[in-house]
This record gives C-alpha cells, structure tokens and sequence, in this order.
C-alpha cells in the first residue's frame, strides 16, 4: 500500500513552510533526537489544545497521545505529516475510547487550533480533501500499529491511589494541599513526551502521585515505621530507584516546553 500520509503524497492543508522546509544536513545530524522532541511535544500541546475544544475527556485525550507516540516510534518524523497524524489521532481514540466526534468536527477544530489566524474552513474541496487525508492516515496508522490501539492507562490506578491517600493521610492536610490536582496535572503533561510509553500504568500513577507529595513536602503518616513503603502497597514491583528515573523524565517533558 503506498503511504498516503507521506510528505510527498499526502494532503498538506494542516502543515505550513516551517514543517516543510529543508534542513541542513550537519545541522540536523546535530540536534536530530532533541529537535524532534520538541516537535513531538508541540505536536501533543496542539492535540491537547484541540481535545479541549472538542470537550474530549482526560482518557481519550491520553490515547490519542499514545497513539501519535507509538506511531512515531516505528516511523520517522520526517516521512510524515505530524499534525495529520495528531489529528487522526484524536478522531480514532475517540472510536477506540466510544466518545466518537464527527469528522468535521475534528477537522475544524484542529484547523482552527493550527491557523489561528486564518478563517475557517468553507470550502467543501479543502473539507473533502481533509476527510480523504484522514481516512487513508487512519488505515496507516492501524496497519503500522499492528490493528492494535489500546494501552492501559494509569487514569484508573492514580483515582483509586488518591482515594486510598487521601483516607490515610490528616484530613486538614489533605484537603488544604492541592495534590489531587498537581497529580492529575502532571499525570496530563506526562503525554506530551515518551516517558507515557516506556513504563506500565501503576507505576506511572504512582510516579506522579509520589511527585506531588514531594513538591508539598507531605510525607505519608507512618510511613517510616511501616514495614513496606507506602508506594510499594500500591505497586509491589517497584522500586524507589525506577520512581525517582520517572519523575526525571517527566522533568525533561517539562524542560521542553522551556525550549520552545
């Protein structure tokens, strides 16, 4: 099958000169991992951007990231449309995920989202056009993911870690400090890099559960007179050593968005 959503054959409405430009060859060489880092961390701002308006809920919008990143992990950046392919994205998580959005709906919205200083799409060629790019795109990414677009995610495990926390820990504490909050954010801000695809779902949740708690200096009551730790009740196989290497990459996720 030829690859519809490649550069040279695919619809390019939703790109602009600066995704299509030529680089030079040495300088490429030199920044090629970081560069792509941060155009896959604008690509998944722009998802989520579009995700909001497109009032897609948090697990969704986690799969449509998952998606992209594991799309992109087998295929090179430069072969590909990235924002096409955050687009569809979106559109097949909302089927995988039974929160389905219309196809014009994700069109104009994700339009709107990339030009936001242009008008909006009237043109039923240019919508057609779209529609066709995204339903080959579509059929792409199925085929490089194997027909195989589910992940689990940790959304389930951090609710019932909070939950679980939040009945140990002092009540006033707890419901002074904003750590359900800071963990659900950085539990959303995590998609934007590859960290989400490299580690399984409890220990992500448990992860960013622990990073909160660092950045309020809350420690768990007991917890250094208890026999087992308390993130190891959560998640008996793992590690201290293997929380603090997660939190380092959400870190560098963070550390992106101060580059760009």
């Amino acid at each position: 099958m030829a690859a519809p959503s490649r550069r040279k054959d695919h619809h390019t409405l939703m790109s602009d000169s600066k995704t299509a430009r030529t680089e030079d060859p040495s300088t490429r060489r030199r920044s090629h991992h970081h560069e792509e880092e941060l155009v896959h961390f604008r690509i998944v701002r722009f998802m989520m951007e579009s995700g909001i308006k497109l009032r897609m809920t948090s697990v969704p919008m986690a799969t449509a990231a998952i998606i992209y990143h594991r799309f992109f992990s087998v295929c090179r950046l430069q072969d590909y449309d990235p924002y096409l392919i955050g687009m569809t994205a979106i559109s097949l998580a909302s089927k995988v995920e039974e929160e389905h959005l219309k196809i014009r709906d994700v069109i104009n919205v994700c339009y709107r989202t990339r030009h936001m200083d242009k008008p909006p799409l009237e043109s039923q060629t240019e919508l057609a056009d779209l529609r066709q790019a995204m339903a080959s795109c579509e059929l792409l990414i199925m085929r490089v993911l194997g027909f195989n677009v589910t992940k689990e995610l940790p959304h389930k495990y951090l609710l019932h870690y909070l939950k679980t926390l939040g009945d140990w820990m002092d009540a006033s504490v707890w419901n002074r400090t904003p750590i359900r909050d800071t963990a659900w954010a950085m539990l959303r801000d995590l998609y934007h890099g590859k960290v989400c695809l490299q580690h399984k779902a409890q220990h992500l949740a448990v992860a960013v559960l622990y990073f909160s708690l660092l950045c309020y200096g809350i420690e768990v009551p007991l917890n250094n007179q208890a026999e087992t730790e308390w993130w190891k009740v959560f998640s008996d196989d793992i590690s201290e050593e293997q929380i603090k290497n997660i939190i380092e990459q959400i870190m560098d996720v963070y550390d992106l968005e101060k580059r760009l």
